[in-house]
């Protein structure tokens, strides 16, 4: 068990059943009334994002996580085929269950499988990935980077926002976390 006082980002608790991770949270001390802890949770399960406000003090269940180092090798249907580099062992997980990450997945990228006891909760991704862009309009000239932007769709089938004088071809740095263009690569 753990103190919701000792929240920090990125902890992973068990509450209701259910594996959440700390995305945010803010240790509120009014002047009238008990302190309370507000926090924005992740749960790893269905991915949805719910604000939970605990009281001070109060006891939460601590959620271990191991994160195994996977290469994401390839789908086969609904399924997607990831392998351990050690031992070799190769894991399925389904379409459903990756949905967002799938918009950043090309074959062979080094990923971090969340599992919890024996169950695979998803696929965490670096921060940035490099994906090649696939369909965009040309850029035209004068166009400079701080003039403006234009839709781009990239390998995996992602659509960002990119400046104009991205073309068909180039290679560009996307975060993950926000879906956004970063820079050419």
């Amino acid at each position: 068990m753990i103190s919701v006082n000792d929240f920090k980002t990125g902890l992973t608790i068990e509450v209701d059943g259910d594996i959440w991770r700390v995305l945010d949270f803010q240790h509120v001390k009014p002047g009238k009334g008990a302190a309370f802890v507000r926090s924005k949770l992740r749960n790893l399960r269905s991915g949805n994002i719910n604000e939970k406000t605990f009281r001070g003090g109060e006891k939460v269940g601590r959620a271990q996580i191991d994160n195994l180092k996977m290469q994401y090798l390839y789908a086969d249907g609904e399924n997607h085929i990831f392998m351990d580099n050690t031992s070799y062992e190769q894991i399925e997980i389904s379409s459903k269950q990756i949905e967002r990450e799938l918009k950043f997945l090309k074959e062979n990228m080094e990923v971090h499988i969340i599992q919890y006891k024996t169950e695979i909760l998803g696929v965490e991704l670096p921060v940035t990935v490099e994906l090649e862009v696939t369909a965009t309009e040309p850029g035209i000239r004068g166009d400079t980077s701080s003039g403006g932007s234009k839709p781009a769709t990239l390998e995996t089938g992602l659509t960002v926002q990119v400046p104009f004088f991205v073309n068909l071809g180039d290679k560009l740095i996307i975060n993950t976390n926000e879906s956004e263009y970063v820079s050419r690569a």
